[in-house]
């Protein structure tokens, strides 16, 4: 009898070990600098042409808003001394009304910008993470951390998936 609960003591720490050991997978973690993989990434410098070419007409834009409220505003301060109380407040009423149209463009451009760019850049960051993924699997990597600076305290560069994805997206 001791023979049998013997065996059956060892069987179980058998059994037991072996679903434990499928159980625990092991973790492993790559990393990889999303933002040097983009900049890498073919076509990316077209988007940023893109991006400055769109800055620059809303800067031109700006500029010719900031010009006319200027021009405006010397008009005003020259022939102040000389208007009626009537025209005076018609004038500061129409540049303070230039001025809060300036501002509003201002924000308004910063936003068209912002999405222009995240527009721009979308299909890019996309297909990174796509191959991302794909070396991830391929390589049973668990987890891929963005390297970011600050982010990551301590990184292998055994574990650097940067030259697999490049490889994935065909780029030097």
């Amino acid at each position: 009898m001791k023979k049998i609960v013997k065996l059956f003591v060892v069987v179980t720490i058998i059994v037991g070990c072996s679903f434990t050991s499928h159980a625990q997978t092991p973790v492993k973690i790559g990393h990889v600098d999303f933002n040097t993989l983009l900049a890498a990434m073919p076509g990316i410098d077209s988007v940023k042409i893109k991006l400055q070419n769109y800055q620059k007409t809303l800067s031109d834009q700006m500029d010719a808003m900031k010009a006319e409220f200027e021009n405006k505003y010397m008009d005003y301060q020259s022939q102040a001394s000389g208007m009626s109380d009537l025209i005076k407040q018609t004038k500061e009423k129409e540049l303070s009304d230039l001025q809060a149209r300036i501002d509003a463009f201002q924000q308004k451009a910063n936003t068209d910008l912002q999405a222009k760019q995240q527009e721009l850049v979308a299909p890019f960051i996309e297909k990174a993470k796509a191959a991302i993924k794909e070396v991830a699997k391929e390589n049973k990597y668990t987890y891929i951390l963005n390297a970011i600076e600050d982010v990551v305290i301590y990184k292998d560069e055994a574990d650097d998936v940067m030259p697999l994805v490049k490889k994935k997206l065909n780029i030097q």
